[in-house]
């Protein structure tokens, strides 16, 4: 996997956020590692970054907590050990994070109406690894933070405040043009399109999420013609039109969750269960992106951890914004 070298941040990052970002890299790494029996690091995804931002090996260097790495991976192969399914959730708790109002972590503060309450969070998962990573490192690296092992922009702190309001997420319903405007607006491209929705390539998802292209598309009373009809035949038993709340995988091709580019493979076969997944077998550029991943899982790994980094860089809080959250799930007093 090229996402493993790692980096160490300068002191006053947010924790929160950096904790999040280590445990999506180092899940990554252990869902290659479980697939391919190699648990040596390759060479990082080159990706320029500000020189002045980016300090390596900190706590190395300065004797303070050179094994913060370490700690995390151990956190993170005991959770993957007993839940395949930790790399999905990460995945989806980082894209919350970041798209609607940047990536500072507050996506995982609480709250009667924090951005965990909003319609478009409904499911997220994974906050109790996050905790526990988080006591882990605080309880041996007090106040340090360390840094996932993509190339992430640097000297990041974590948000004070959480609202529902400011989610934003797409429906997974929506047109590849929908997708690629909402993408543009963040300072994304249908290149980031196209690679970031790989992520489906293991996760589930509710029946509700599908049903309009089951039974209903574009209020036609009819399925989504552009489904195989087999697709469509074995969908409709997973999701009857009285199973809303039931759940699909979202490559039923991957049931042990490994990271694949078979994704794209079900684009070119009319075989997504999203709509919005499907949708990017229509846009020029976006099918461009289907196409060239399908063919090769190197090239896959490669972009995906070189996009997700782009991501990672959304809306990121610096000098005296935001905090160095002590607790995840609360603003500190």
């Amino acid at each position: 996997m090229y996402v493993h070298t790692m980096k160490i941040m300068r002191t006053g990052e947010g924790y929160c956020s950096m904790v999040l970002e280590l445990a999506i890299v180092l899940s990554l790494f252990m869902v290659c590692a479980h697939a391919t029996g190699n648990t040596t690091p390759p060479s990082p995804v080159p990706v320029t970054l500000p020189p002045e931002d980016l300090v390596r090996h900190f706590y190395k260097k300065h004797n303070t907590c050179a094994n913060v790495e370490a700690f995390v991976r151990h956190q993170v192969s005991l959770f993957y050990e007993k839940d395949k399914r930790i790399t999905a959730k990460f995945l989806r708790l980082i894209y919350s994070d970041c798209m609607p109002n940047g990536c500072d972590g507050s996506i995982l503060l609480d709250g009667a109406k924090s951005e965990k309450t909003a319609a478009q969070n409904a499911g997220l998962d994974g906050f109790v690894y996050i905790d526990k990573i988080k006591t882990v490192l605080e309880d041996r690296c007090p106040r340090a933070a360390g840094g996932p092992s993509y190339p992430v922009l640097t000297g990041r702190r974590d948000g004070r405040d959480s609202k529902a309001e400011w989610v934003d997420l797409p429906s997974p319903s929506i047109s590849w043009e929908s997708a690629l405007a909402y993408f543009t607006s963040k300072g994304l491209t249908a290149l980031d399109l196209g690679t970031l929705l790989g992520a489906h390539t293991m996760g589930r998802t509710h029946c509700y999420n599908i049903m309009d292209r089951l039974y209903n598309y574009n209020n036609t009373g009819k399925p989504d013609p552009s489904m195989k009809k087999s697709m469509l035949k074995q969908l409709r038993k997973q999701c009857p039109s009285n199973g809303q709340s039931n759940y699909v995988l979202l490559n039923p091709k991957n049931p042990d969750y490994r990271f694949s580019n078979s994704y794209y493979q079900n684009v070119l076969q009319h075989q997504a269960v999203l709509g919005v997944d499907q949708q990017l077998l229509f846009g020029g550029d976006t099918i461009q992106v289907v196409q060239e991943l399908a063919g090769s899982i190197q090239k896959f790994k490669q972009m995906f951890a070189f996009t997700v980094s782009r991501m990672g860089g959304l809306g990121v809080l610096t000098g005296d914004k935001g905090e160095i959250r002590l607790n995840c799930r609360v603003p500190n007093k």
